[in-house]
Parts: structure tokens; sequence; C-alpha cells
């Protein structure tokens, strides 16, 4: 905002050339500075609040941000490998020929398997704790009508098998990029 230089008037200051008189135009400076500073915020106001509005952005991400892959269901398996009435535990050749009969053949593009510890109260509030395997299974969501039946033919295969109480499942969607 350009300055305008006003006119001297009698027992004026800045007529004088005072103390005063040198530290009111940097006052003077400053305010205009602040005002112009407000001023540069207000214009931006109505963007940040048109940003900020009652409609919710599908995807949170920035724009920059590329979405990468395609909607899949990771489906998570947890199989004991103590027996309830006191047999012998499930051994890894068992485990790994289980995978190979029940899973594989409707899972074969892929899984992943992982030893684990796990510890759970049984139906006779018995705290069990024993050696465990987390089966991972991605398919496309698309297949999630397709693929359930199909994860709880295993379920029950392994607790027949093997007498077990239960086999644990757990789902997300997520997405995948291979």
């Amino acid at each position: 905002m350009p300055r305008l230089p006003r006119p001297a008037r009698a027992n004026d200051p800045a007529a004088t050339g005072s103390a005063a008189t040198r530290r009111r135009p940097r006052h003077r400076a400053a305010l205009v500075t602040a005002t112009a500073g407000l001023a540069v915020l207000a214009a931006g106001a109505p963007v940040a609040y048109a940003t900020l509005g009652g409609g919710s952005s599908p995807d949170p991400r920035p724009a920059t941000t590329a979405v990468r892959g395609k909607d899949y269901i990771e489906t998570r398996l947890l199989f004991g490998t103590e027996r309830p009435d006191g047999g012998p535990e499930v051994t890894d050749r068992q485990f790994l020929a289980f995978i190979d009969e029940e899973v594989t053949p409707r899972f074969p593009n892929g899984l992943t398997i992982q030893d684990g510890r796990g510890q759970w109260r049984d139906s006779h509030g018995v705290i069990e704790r024993e050696r465990s395997y987390e089966l991972t299974l991605l398919y496309p969501a698309s297949e999630a009508r397709l693929r359930d039946p199909q994860i709880e033919r295993i379920r029950d295969a392994y607790e027949k098998a093997y007498a077990q109480d239960s086999v644990a499942r757990l789902e997300e969607r997520t997405r995948a990029d291979f």
C-alpha cells in the first residue's frame, strides 16, 4: 500500500524531525505490514474453509499420492497344534501335508505360513499354551463369496483331523499390488 505524503502542521513532530517522528513511520509501516498480512490471511481463508467443508473426500491421502493395487481380502487362519484329548501334537510334517491336501487345491495362487506361539482359553475354561501356525490367504475382494465356503471347509477339516476346538479366522479388506 503506497504512503502518501502528509501536509506539515504546526506543532507536528514530523515537521520538526524529532526522535518520535522517526519511530512513528516505523510503527505505521509495521502496522501496514501486519494489516497486509491479515489481508493475505483473510483472502486465503475461504479457500481453507472450502477444503474443510462438510463434504468428505473418499480418499484422505494428498492428490499427489498414487493409489496402487486392487481391493483384496486378507484372511488369516490360526491353527493350534495341541490336542484337547491329550493326543500327540500336530507335527510340521502333518501340518504341511494338510496344507498340500486341503489348502493348496483351493488357493493355488499362493499363501503364507508363519510359525507362532499362542495362548487361549479352551471350551472347559483351561488356558492352553501351544505352538501354532498362522496361514495367510490373499484373494481379490470380488471372490469373497466364492472363497468363504472354501475357507470354512479348511477350518472344519483341520478341526476334525486333529481334534481341535476351533480354528480362528480373521479377515481384513486391503489393497495389494503385485
